[in-house]
């Protein structure tokens, strides 16, 4: 009997696994709003060589964070349609490519930081790995419905990070961008576990509308909506922004609390993924108004700065 073992992967194919373990749309997400809080910490351009090593420091140790996600959830994938095409779901990559992969892009990322940038945007680019990738991943997404709401305060750390890196201190400023994204992972998330509910069903994953069912759900994210679009007001309020910012926040704030209504009232599958996908562009287009608010409000409204 002809036992010919398969070919060993390509170099193609395997860079391809592995740049699909650190979920690269997540992670670019990630990184922006990084970015935006290194640009928002100086009052003109910042230092492009340190704002360079920051960047490339924090994608790197986002990216870690992803493929140890990716690691430890690897039989819940199997059992999700949405994550089951991934390679440590589908046994492409071992446990231990994984977790050497995950290991050497943390070590690599913390370095860059420590060496090029500063101790405590390392430390704190670290605790946010840990926060994301043990305390979440591990400890919280299997046990609570609030896993996404305690969980979010890593995901949120974006912009600090990016601000740490500039300044080397975390000030309110910082701390009210991050604010902005743990109210708005939520009713992100939300949205999305409402209509791939019965994936997180077969999961065993205890998710909001499994276990506290879909209409109640659908008031959650309503009603965060209407917290997140209070929260986006806090930089124009602190003086952080000016007129662009403002009109840009309002406009976003009442377009995702108008998919919150038709949410709770109307729902149906195809308003979630609407829902989902208008919320990523609610941040990030929020996080680039900040950006161009900072560079021309002060020019266009001197009185209001």
């Amino acid at each position: 009997m002809d036992q010919t073992l398969p070919a060993p992967p390509s170099l193609a194919t395997l860079w391809s696994q592995y740049r699909a373990l650190t979920k690269p749309r997540v992670v670019q997400l990630i990184v922006f709003c990084a970015v935006i809080g290194m640009l928002l910490a100086e009052p003109g351009w910042p230092d492009w060589r340190l704002a360079g090593a920051a960047t490339v420091g924090i994608w790197l140790v986002a990216a870690a964070a992803a493929a140890f996600n990716c690691l430890v959830e690897q039989q819940i994938d199997r059992r999700m349609s949405r994550t089951s095409w991934r390679p440590t779901a589908k046994g492409e990559l071992s446990t231990m490519q994984a977790l050497v992969f995950s290991t050497l892009l943390c070590a690599a990322g913390s370095a860059v930081l420590y060496l090029w940038v500063n101790p405590l945007t390392m430390w704190l680019t670290f605790a946010t790995f840990v926060g994301y990738a043990v305390i979440y991943t591990v400890v919280l997404k299997p046990m609570t419905p609030q896993n996404i709401v305690i969980g979010g305060a890593s995901g949120a750390m974006p912009p600090v990070l990016g601000w740490a890196a500039m300044r080397g201190d975390v000030g309110h400023e910082a701390m009210i961008l991050c604010l902005i994204i743990f109210l708005w992972t939520p009713p992100h998330f939300w949205a999305l576990a409402l209509y791939r509910a019965e994936d997180y069903r077969k999961a065993g994953l205890p998710m909001l509308p499994i276990t506290h069912g879909p209409e109640f759900t659908r008031l959650q994210v309503l009603l965060y909506t209407i917290v997140l679009f209070a929260a986006t007001l806090l930089p124009f309020v602190f003086r952080m922004s000016g007129p662009i910012y403002l009109l840009a926040a309002v406009i976003l704030g009442v377009g995702f609390m108008a998919y919150g209504w038709q949410l709770w009232r109307h729902y149906s599958d195809a308003l979630a993924r609407r829902t989902f996908r208008f919320s990523i562009w609610h941040l990030s287009l929020l996080f680039a108004a900040l950006l161009l608010d900072h560079y021309l409000s002060p020019w266009l409204f001197p009185d209001a700065f």
